[in-house]
């Protein structure tokens, strides 16, 4: 069985690798060599230029100042040093209100944790029920409820602590919840003028035989909204040029590179192969032929451009409509525009930055099938994981396996390979299986249709919960109950498997254990290490970097990761909240975590992640619903857990923790929650007054005009001939309708500027 010696080998093991790490990352990161990796942020922003260019050769490379050595750690007071409306103005909203999950991690965890080791350890230590069993335990599981006899009376102090535990939970969430609202609120009103706070997203623009996409948009909205209505920019299927531009790209940073590298030594000109990779094929002149080739690309581009202008099948039934106000685009967005709810659906555009602009070249009336098809395919990947996680419980179980396989049982028996198996491989193990799931769940995201980066991560984040409670969770328990209790399992009677299992769960606690010190302590502090990114910039720069752009691409900082991280926190409060009241020796690894991970994470947050997007916290009320499901979840496993003790008379009482819960979550929800999927007409009015006092002869449709025009179509890629077209730079002019409901539009043909029939016909016709 797992002794208190093995969690202490699996703890040293990862405090040593956990404070090795740190000592590395120390020393790196003073290095000159490493300044763009651990320090990409302050590159980015223009406030930090290498240390490469200056002092001798060897201090170029080699931090020559043995005093900065001796400070290794400074970096852990200098992350929490700066003050949280700094640290939002330097890094955004959503940094920020991220790192606040890992206080709420701390303000949950600390006082249970207190109360927990106060009153329950001593309630579940002082009994020797488990001495008297046949089940396999360890010491550290006498500190659980397991080691409470049945029907004892003392298990009404482990309905007390769940009543405790719960109402704090829900009080600590009700004010950061009120508190994050406000500062979204605070955030949106202050923040800078920005193209989405006066865009809408319009999808299923009904087909018309008469006008086209753009005309249609325009029509609708000068009838309906009259006086707010500013411009529009019409969706384009551009998924092929934008290919071709991203080709020419990469011929022209060769071409770069070539020019670079002729310019130094003008004895040879450059040459190559033309076959796979340069190995094989005709030797030619490099500099002409990535010319020639560019040109080519370059027909191809125009090509391209003219066929998306020309072909109507290329626009999408879709626009994002500007308004002259941020009011006006708020009413907009948060009513029904028509009579027919599945046609002119609006809703808030995403910030030009934040726009996944392949998914909006896809037909609007196919995304529900893509979503049942995604549905499916989670459902069973999800089912098939099972087969591994069966495979790691069986290494952290190894007491069953030698009563089902004794001829390993010298080979396991080993007293050092026994407690490196147990305290260490089961959690790295577990987190090797799981590197490859978010790919997988972000590829079925782009695939389901989400037109923002932030909706793509904030589905894979779901998906990535459901799948850790299913898998790592009731997988790990339920699997490792079977392996751990496999005697028992194969010699009782099948109504006394429910009882086994039930006393088996909380003497999970040692797997979570090794989990947390794998996953939680080492992998954060790898984290700060960047190993991966460090090895990465360095081959990149060795090997591939020709130009300074491409070492700016090289140091990519990355970003949060919200689509992995959030639902990896979700997972401790899942698992603190659990195990709080039966098994409370986990939350002291849990409140390590949360304490080391806040410290990284903001270190990494001022320092490195240069975020793609801002949502101003838009995935909160997420985070509050997945802790609430964890109180739920703990609730429901005790009442479970309790009526395998023959504690029945408990269940009425546990009954109302988990209405209680969901009152209160309904509560939040209806006080809360509007703040993160509506913006009040009244704040928005407010800016709208503000800025038209602060900046009386603004021109908003120079702003907005292009603002979400495809980054193809704006000749970002160079600044020769191909930029894009005139009919993508300025707003298109519209053509004469033969639309008879074109007389109900009570305003000037944007074709001709003077008053025409239709409007005429507008004074005799009311408005209907």
């Amino acid at each position: 069985m797992a002794t208190i010696s093995d969690i202490g080998v699996a703890a040293a093991i990862n405090i040593l690798t956990a404070f090795a790490f740190f000592i590395v990352f120390a020393i790196l990161r003073i290095q000159p060599v490493n300044d763009r990796v651990y320090f990409p942020k302050w590159y980015i922003k223009g406030l930090r230029s290498s240390p490469l260019g200056t002092g001798a050769f060897v201090g170029k490379f080699v931090n020559l100042d043995f005093r900065s050595y001796v400070r290794f750690l400074n970096w852990m007071p200098a992350a929490l040093q700066m003050p949280e409306p700094e640290l939002i103005d330097h890094a955004g909203l959503d940094s920020a209100v991220y790192l606040r999950i890992y206080l709420i991690g701390l303000k949950i965890f600390v006082p249970i944790a207190f109360l927990a080791f106060t009153i329950s350890v001593p309630v579940n230590w002082t009994n020797n029920t488990l001495e008297h069993s046949n089940l396999t335990y360890s010491d550290l599981d006498k500190l659980s409820i397991s080691n409470i006899p049945t029907g004892s009376c003392r298990f009404w102090t482990h309905m007390v602590m769940a009543y405790a535990f719960t109402f704090w939970t829900c009080y600590v969430l009700k004010t950061e919840y009120e508190t994050v609202a406000k500062m979204r609120l605070h955030f949106l009103a202050s923040e800078k003028r920005r193209p989405d706070q006066f865009t809408v997203l319009v999808r299923n623009v009904p087909p018309d035989p008469d006008e086209s996409v753009g005309e249609l948009v325009e029509h609708f909205f000068l009838v309906n909204h009259p006086s707010d209505y500013l411009t529009h920019q019409v969706v384009y299927n551009a998924n092929e040029l934008s290919n071709l531009v991203n080709k020419k790209k990469k011929m022209k940073n060769w071409l770069d590179y070539y020019q670079i590298k002729y310019s130094r030594n003008q004895s040879r000109k450059p040459s190559l192969k033309t076959g796979f990779l340069g190995l094989w094929g005709n030797r030619v002149d490099a500099i002409d032929h990535y010319t020639s080739e560019i040109e080519r690309l370059s027909r191809e581009i125009s090509l391209e451009r003219d066929k998306i202008v020309n072909n109507p099948k290329s626009i999408m039934p879709a626009a994002f409509v500007s308004f002259k106000t941020r009011w006006g685009a708020a009413v907009c967005a948060q009513t029904q525009q028509s009579r027919n709810p599945t046609i002119w659906l609006t809703g808030w555009a995403p910030e030009p930055r934040d726009v996944y602009w392949d998914n909006l070249a896809i037909p609007f009336v196919s995304l529900t099938l893509r979503r049942l098809v995604i549905a499916v395919a989670f459902f069973f990947l999800t089912f098939f994981f099972m087969i591994p996680i069966a495979f790691v419980q069986s290494l952290a179980n190894i007491e069953g396996i030698e009563k089902a396989l004794p001829f390993l049982k010298p080979i396991i028996e080993m007293k050092v390979f026994k407690s490196f198996i147990q305290g260490f491989l089961p959690g790295i193990a577990l987190k090797i299986f799981l590197i490859f799931l978010p790919s997988i769940l972000m590829l079925m995201s782009k695939f389901e249709g989400f037109i923002s980066l932030s909706g793509l991560e904030r589905r894979s984040a779901a998906r990535y919960y459901i799948f850790q409670f299913i898998n790592v969770f009731l997988g790990s328990i339920i699997t490792g109950t079977a392996f751990q209790q496999l005697d028992n399992f194969i010699h009782q009677s099948a109504t006394q498997i429910p009882k086994t299992v039930g006393v088996s769960i909380p003497m999970k606690a040692t797997f979570f254990i090794t989990y947390i010190m794998v996953d939680g302590w080492a992998g954060v502090a790898g984290e700060i290490l960047r190993l991966k990114p460090l090895i990465i910039y360095h081959l990149k720069n060795f090997f591939l970097v020709k130009t300074e752009k491409d070492r700016e691409e090289a140091m990519d900082p990355g970003t949060l990761g919200f689509n992995t991280g959030e639902p990896q926190i979700q997972l401790y409060f899942l698992l603190g909240l659990v195990y709080a009241v039966v098994s409370p020796i986990l939350l002291p690894f849990i409140i390590v975590f949360f304490a080391l991970a806040f410290v990284v994470y903001r270190h990494q947050i001022i320092n490195v992640y240069n975020q793609e997007y801002e949502s101003a916290a838009a995935f909160w009320p997420d985070v509050h619903g997945r802790i609430i499901v964890a109180v739920i979840v703990s609730q429901l496993l005790l009442m479970g857990l309790l009526s395998t003790k023959e504690a029945a008379q408990s269940t009425p009482l546990l009954i109302t923790l988990p209405v209680l819960t969901i009152w209160f979550h309904l509560f939040c929800k209806g006080r809360y929650e509007p703040a993160f999927v509506r913006y009040p007409l009244q704040e928005a009015m407010m800016k709208d007054t503000l800025e038209r006092a602060r900046e009386p002869n603004l021109n908003l449709k120079s702003f907005l005009q292009n603002a979400y025009s495809h980054p193809v179509f704006k000749g970002e890629d160079d600044s020769d001939s191909d930029g894009a077209p005139e009919e993508f730079e300025k707003e298109p002019d519209l053509v004469p309708t033969k639309r008879q409901s074109r007389r109900n539009t009570p305003l000037p043909s944007k074709h001709s500027g003077s008053v025409s029939s239709s409007q005429r016909e507008a004074q005799e016709y009311p408005l209907i």
